[in-house]
C-alpha cells in the first residue's frame, strides 16, 4: 500500500513538473526548424538603460559618426534589400514603417548637421523627400497635388483624405539601393556616481547617395548635406528597432534586436565630427584622405586618453 501511495505521489510530482515546464521543440511539425524573426512583445528584450542624473554627468563630447553599409561588418543593417521577405526588414524599412506609422521626423539643416527637434516634418513634405528619382527636379508648390510620375516614384503617399501616410512597395528597392550611409549623433559622457564611461545614440539621419548634384564643392560637407534626408529622434525609433531581429550572420540561431544591435555596438562607423567651437566637421577643414584619417585619430585619442585619466585617478 506504501508502495502504491509512493508511485501516485511521484507521478503527481512529475506531471506537475511537465505542466508548469512546457518544453518547446527546436523543429516543428513539418521538421522545419523554428526561428524567432520578430520581436512583438517589447518588454521582453529591452535594454535596460540607466537614469542618469544632471547632477553626475561630470564630462560630455558630441560626436557625430557615418555607418556605412558596405562594411561587412553593417550589412545586417542593410539587408534584406526586399520589402516582403516574410521574417526579416532592414533599418530603412523598420525606419520607413515607424513613420507610416507616426514616427515624427525633423528636417535637417541648410548649413550644418546638428539636428534641430522643435518642429516636426508636415506629412504633405515627407512623400516628396522619400522619393526614388533625383531630388533635384522642380516640384508642384502644393504637396497635396502629386504628378502621376511623381506618385509612383514615391516611398511613402500622403492620402489628403484620410490624412495619412501610407508604403508603396513599388519604388522601395530602387530607393534602398542607394540607402547606403546613415549619419548618427551619440553624446560620450562619464557619470561619477557609477564611475563609468557612457556613449548614447541621440538621432540618426538617412543619407541618399543620389541626391548629390554633380559640381564643385568648397568641401566634402556639401554633398553630405544634400545626401542627407532628415533627422529621426533616436529615443522615438527604439520601440520599432526593438520588435524586430536583424538577419542573423552565420549563427541562425542567435537572435539580436535592432536595439541590442545599436546598444552594444555591433556595427561599425566612422568620425565625420564633434562638437568645436567652430562649430563645423571634419571634411569642412581636411580635403585630403590623409589629413581627415588623422583628425579622426585625434579625436578618438582625446576620448580614450580622458577615460584613461579618469582611471588613475
Amino acid at each position: 500500500m506504501k508502495k502504491l501511495c509512493f508511485i501516485v505521489c511521484l507521478l503527481g510530482i512529475c506531471l506537475t513538473a511537465q505542466a508548469q515546464h512546457q518544453v518547446t521543440s527546436f523543429f516543428g511539425s513539418k521538421g522545419v526548424a523554428q526561428l524567432q524573426t520578430q520581436a512583438y512583445n517589447p518588454q521582453s528584450d529591452s535594454i535596460v538603460t540607466t537614469d542618469h542624473r544632471i547632477e553626475d554627468v561630470i564630462w560630455s563630447k558630441v560626436v557625430y559618426r557615418i555607418i556605412d553599409m558596405r562594411y561587412k561588418q553593417n550589412f545586417q543593417l542593410y539587408y534584406p534589400t526586399r520589402y516582403d521577405d516574410p521574417n526579416y526588414r532592414n533599418l530603412f524599412k523598420v525606419i520607413v514603417d515607424a513613420i507610416v506609422d507616426g514616427m515624427p521626423v525633423y528636417e535637417k539643416r541648410q548649413d550644418q548637421v546638428t539636428p534641430d527637434f522643435t518642429t516636426p516634418l508636415e506629412k504633405t513634405s515627407i512623400p516628396l523627400i522619400l522619393m526614388a528619382e533625383n531630388g533635384t527636379e522642380d516640384f508642384s508648390n502644393d504637396p497635396t497635388h502629386y504628378h502621376v510620375g511623381q506618385s509612383d516614384a514615391m516611398v511613402i503617399r500622403y492620402d489628403s483624405t484620410e490624412d495619412q501616410l501610407s508604403f508603396h512597395f513599388y519604388p522601395f528597392e530602387s530607393f534602398v539601393r542607394n540607402q547606403l550611409k546613415y549619419v548618427i549623433q551619440e553624446v560620450v559622457f562619464f557619470d561619477r556616481h557609477t564611475s563609468r564611461l557612457y556613449s548614447k545614440i541621440t538621432a540618426i539621419a538617412p543619407l541618399q547617395a543620389d541626391r548629390i548634384v554633380p559640381g564643385e564643392y568648397a568641401s566634402l560637407m556639401n554633398p553630405l548635406l544634400q545626401s542627407m534626408l532628415f533627422w529621426i529622434a533616436f529615443d522615438d525609433l527604439r520601440p520599432y528597432l526593438r520588435k524586430q531581429f536583424v538577419i542573423p550572420f552565420q549563427n541562425e540561431t542567435k537572435r539580436v534586436t535592432f536595439d541590442e544591435f545599436f546598444a552594444k555596438r555591433l556595427y561599425t562607423s566612422y568620425i565625420l565630427g564633434d562638437g568645436n567651437i567652430y562649430n563645423r566637421m571634419i571634411p569642412e577643414y581636411c580635403f585630403t584622405k590623409e589629413d581627415i584619417e588623422k583628425e579622426q585619430e585625434r579625436i578618438a585619442a582625446e576620448m580614450l586618453k580622458f577615460e584613461q585619466d579618469i582611471w588613475e585617478y
